[in-house]
Parts: C-alpha cells; sequence; structure tokens
C-alpha cells in the first residue's frame, strides 16, 4: 500500500508538473533580427567595475546580476524608453582601421540610456554620438576593447538583435510594499525585455502593472500576505510566459525571487 501510494503521489506531480509546462510557456518565437550599421563608443575604465552602469533601466551590480561587463548603454531609438532594457543586441567592428584583426562579434544587454548631447555635433566629430536618430552603442569598456581599439575611441558597427542565453527562470527583484509592489525583472532569457507584466495573488485576478521605469514595473494594489505569479508579455516577439508560485505569502521588499520558467526554456 506505501509503494503503491507513493506511485500515485509520483504520478500526481508529474502530471501537474506536465499541465504547468503546457499552459504557462508560450515562448521561442523570438529570432535574430537583420545586421544593422550603428557605431559604438566605451565608457568606464579597463576593468569595467569602476562604475555601477546601471542607470535607467533600474540595474546595479552588473557583476552579481549576471550581465558582467557585457552591457552597453543604448541611444534614444535604441532604447525605446525603456523597453529595450534586458534585451541583447550581437555587435561587430566594420570597416575601420581600429578594428580588432581577427576580433569576432561580442553580446551585450541593454542596461542603460545613452542621453543626448544637443550641444555637439557628431557629423563634425565632436561627440554628440547619442543624439536622435543615431543608433549608437556606449559599450562597457572591457567589451568595446574586444572588438576596437583603444586609439579609436569610436567605431562603426554593424549590429542585431539575438535571443538572450539566460541560466535558470527569470527573477524578480522586490521592492516597495504590501500596497505598491515594485518589481525589477532580471535574467530575462529570449526577447531579453518586456512590454507588458500583470501580477496575480491568490486572492486576485490578474492585475496589470505599469512600468515605472526602464525594467521596473509596479502595481497599485494589496499583495501582502498573498502567493504571488507573473505573466510577462515580451516587447520584441509576441511571446508570453505565466510564472506561477513565484513567491509565497510571506514575501517581503528587499528580496529577489526566481520562477521555473524563463522565455528560452
Amino acid at each position: 500500500m506505501v509503494a503503491m501510494a507513493s506511485f500515485f503521489r509520483c504520478v500526481t506531480a508529474a502530471a501537474v508538473l506536465l499541465v504547468l509546462m503546457v499552459a504557462t510557456s508560450e515562448a521561442g518565437n523570438f529570432k535574430a533580427s537583420d545586421w544593422i550599421a550603428a557605431h559604438a563608443t566605451f565608457y568606464g575604465d579597463s576593468s569595467g567595475l569602476s562604475d555601477d552602469m546601471g542607470g535607467a533601466c533600474g540595474y546595479s551590480n552588473m557583476q552579481a546580476i549576471g550581465f558582467g561587463t557585457n552591457t552597453a548603454a543604448l541611444s534614444t531609438p535604441l532604447f525605446d524608453n525603456g523597453k529595450a532594457c534586458g534585451g541583447c543586441f550581437e555587435i561587430r567592428c566594420t570597416g575601420s582601421k581600429y578594428c580588432v584583426a581577427g576580433a569576432s562579434s561580442v553580446i551585450v544587454t541593454g542596461t542603460n540610456l545613452c542621453p543626448p548631447n544637443y550641444a555637439e555635433n557628431p557629423d563634425a566629430d565632436q561627440g554628440g554620438w547619442c543624439n536622435p536618430p543615431r543608433l549608437h552603442f556606449d559599450m562597457a569598456m572591457p567589451c568595446w576593447l574586444s572588438i576596437g581599439q583603444y586609439e579609436g575611441g569610436i567605431i562603426p558597427v554593424m549590429y542585431r538583435r539575438v535571443p538572450c542565453q539566460r541560466s535558470g527562470g527569470v527573477k524578480f527583484k522586490f521592492s516597495g510594499n504590501a500596497y505598491w509592489l515594485l518589481v525589477y525583472l532580471l535574467n530575462v532569457g529570449g526577447p531579453g525585455d518586456a512590454d507588458g507584466v500583470w501580477v496575480k495573488g491568490d486572492n486576485t485576478d490578474w492585475i496589470a502593472m505599469s512600468r515605472n521605469f526602464g525594467a521596473a514595473w509596479q502595481a497599485f494594489s494589496n499583495l501582502g500576505g498573498m502567493g504571488l505569479a507573473f505573466k510577462i508579455q515580451a516587447h520584441s516577439s509576441d511571446d508570453t510566459i505565466i510564472c506561477n508560485a513565484v513567491a509565497d505569502a510571506s514575501w517581503s521588499a528587499g528580496v529577489t525571487y526566481q520562477a521555473a520558467i524563463n522565455f528560452d526554456s
């Protein structure tokens, strides 16, 4: 009887897991885009650690959250009001004597805004590289140096959007309080970005969250004392995932919770 009971528990658990996997993931539609011409500069120092480099997306400590030094601030058209935060770009130097000979392409995550400087004229090589409508990447220095020579300062590049390769499920960094939940999306695979986020408590329907800024999403609802699930709709593809049982009823601000699935899982 004990063996039979154990068997049925295992079968039931497997069936529930299968249902959750089928019902909660509609991912895998994001594909690499065509190559597009742009330019790239660098900021920070050669270690990539002297500047937090988080900024307008709301990220912090690039090493701790898994981005490392393969990060870039994006010009206004690329940043797209924060919708590109977390997206991945493959970049290669092209057509310049300052390209590193034999260098391969690099993949960076968009983690910041490179703000325009209208006092400078990019056409006269006086800066203003991130002025709209220019497509420009201001990359962490170690990453930039893998494709460009320091003396060049600015290099022509080709770039394309590519799927983000992340390990494990989507992470949700909680801030705010029980009546105002502020969540930072981290470790998002596949498209890497988000165009819509919803939260569901144990006793609520799906509640649409609004973008506070960058990768930070907020909900003005009383969600204290309830377990939470999240639904994420990608920005750069039609992928959607539902992350069940992300946090239990004892959740608190200042803690990062991880889902069991991701866009690329």
